[in-house]
């Protein structure tokens, strides 16, 4: 059974996407179960809309199509999501989204909750999303060769994944493949925390220097512990012999060496190579992060 908590509450404007990501070892023993969490800025006029969409079994072969990243009121209009909600409103929305390019449709999808982003499907998969910046950033087709939007990226993943392992790859090798591009005002680049009930990851993503394809990390976050992103790249130092723990994109590293960005035989440090630190200003990220953390392990 799928239980989904939604807290809301409005105290002032937020000015940044905070997601924090609580472990099954570090959850109370009422919970024993990861969990995440995502406050989001929005800018204020953010399609604020959550909507249940059902499992769905679909004839094949078919194509599942992929719409652009639309995050003001109406992010999407039309009947592909198999839901009311979305239809053309008479007199004030009447033109209905249009693909920006298709990838095959599965046998059987998942029901998922989803708002600008996915938040959580039918097996226990939820996830929490936070805008990045990065040093490489795509367009979307057809101006550009990418594909997915993490908005995009996250409702696939959700439809199709019964873990959150199985997320994390599916839009590693679906970005790799199709091309990534991001379009938040805080930079080019995103971040996902994903959990079921046992494990959580920290998952980036960006563009890749050609603009075609993507470069990804994912860290397995330790049992006991707790992951916090703050518009910011959170994955540092990466062991990337060892899969249990760390997984990459095929290109992580010839991207690195061909610019200049790693040399061999040093730590392979992710936000230092790939990312660009604090959007906007000084402590824009950090200072939320440390927040966070001294709030669970105060001194």
């Amino acid at each position: 059974m799928f239980r989904l908590l939604l807290v809301f509450v409005w105290l002032f404007s937020v000015d940044g996407c905070t997601t924090v990501l609580v472990t099954k070892g570090a959850s109370a023993k009422e919970i024993n179960s990861c969990f995440v969490s995502h406050s989001n800025d929005g800018e204020g006029d953010t399609d604020g809309r959550l909507i249940k969409v059902p499992p769905r079994s679909n004839n094949l072969p078919s194509k599942r199509p992929i719409f652009a990243s639309h995050k003001n009121f109406p992010r999407y209009v039309g009947n592909a999501r198999g839901v009311n909600n979305y239809l053309p409103i008479p007199g004030y929305q009447e033109t209905s989204s249009q693909p920006i390019g298709f990838i095959d449709e599965v046998a059987e999808t998942f029901g998922i909750f989803e708002a600008v982003y996915g938040i959580g499907n039918d097996q226990g998969v939820v996830m929490a999303e936070s805008t990045c910046e990065g040093i490489f950033g795509a367009r979307p087709r057809p101006v550009g060769k990418a594909l997915f939007s993490i908005d995009e990226l996250s409702r696939i993943a959700l439809e199709r994944s019964s873990t959150a392992l199985e997320a994390v790859k599916l839009m590693g090798s679906l970005a790799e493949r199709e091309g990534f591009y991001g379009d938040g005002f805080e930079g080019p680049a995103e971040s996902l925390l994903v959990a079921d009930s046992d494990h959580g990851w920290i998952f980036h993503v960006l563009a890749d220097d050609s603009g075609a394809s993507a470069v990804w990390a994912a860290q397995r976050v330790k049992d006991g512990s707790v992951a916090v992103v703050t518009n910011a790249f959170a994955i540092r130092e990466m062991n990337l012999s060892d899969p249990d723990n760390f997984l990459a994109s095929k290109n992580i590293q010839t991207i690195a060496l061909k610019h200049g960005l790693w040399k061999q035989g040093t730590p392979f440090d992710f936000s230092r190579i790939y990312g660009k630190g604090e959007y906007n200003a000084k402590y824009y990220s950090g200072r939320r992060q440390w927040r966070a953390f001294h709030m669970l392990a105060p001194f």
